[in-house]
């Protein structure tokens, strides 16, 4: 049974190295996966998802007007495809987080989505919102504070290396702009004691 998993956690915790690991696995198996990535996240390359420690695959970028449902649609229909992955699920708009539900639904595939849940100013994404109120199943993936509890935050760092708490809400970035703190340290380093 086709189902909507949403695998979230704070920056640096592996969510793509994960990812990669779930389609290698899959294509191991002699089953075709669909990745797909945010066209503004270019880390790893255009139309790639990479991780930190060095793994990296093509993926189908989707940008914030695209129908996921027709675009799953369409490669369904070039071929069968045992899993859909979506990196970066934070960035998906609430109508696309509905269409990857669809796509579960209607197409029976399965959908496995990877993003962070809060933003810097703890905040819920839009689409890790919509995911957290549609998923089926909801693994949090784990990574540590500097002080050795569960991180659940992430703080973004201005120039001075002092966090910031205000901007937007999306900007690229990687271990060179944001860190992943526990609670208490979040609100040390943004001045909420």
């Amino acid at each position: 049974m086709a189902k909507l998993y949403f695998h979230y956690s704070t920056m640096n915790a592996g969510k793509s190295t994960l990812l990669l690991q779930a389609a290698h696995n899959y294509q191991e198996m002699g089953m075709q996966t669909y990745l797909l990535t945010a066209d503004f996240d270019h880390r790893a390359g255009t139309g790639k998802i990479g991780s930190r420690i060095g793994l990296a695959r093509e993926a189908d970028i989707y940008g914030k007007q695209d129908d996921l449902f027709a675009m799953i649609s369409n490669r369904l229909a070039q071929g069968k495809v045992a899993c859909v992955m979506v990196d970066e699920a934070q960035w998906l708009s609430k109508e696309q987080v509905w269409q990857l539900a669809r796509a579960v639904d209607d197409l029976k595939v399965p959908v496995m989505c990877y993003g962070l849940r809060v933003d810097f100013r703890g905040e819920l994404f839009p689409g890790s919102a919509t995911l957290l109120a549609l998923a089926d199943e909801m693994r949090e993936v784990r990574t540590i504070c500097h002080c050795g509890k569960k991180a659940t935050m992430v703080i973004r760092k201005g120039a001075d290396g002092q966090a910031l708490v205000d901007g937007d809400q999306v900007q690229v970035g990687g271990n060179e702009t944001y860190v992943s703190l526990c609670r208490k340290h979040f609100r040390e380093a943004t001045g909420d004691c």
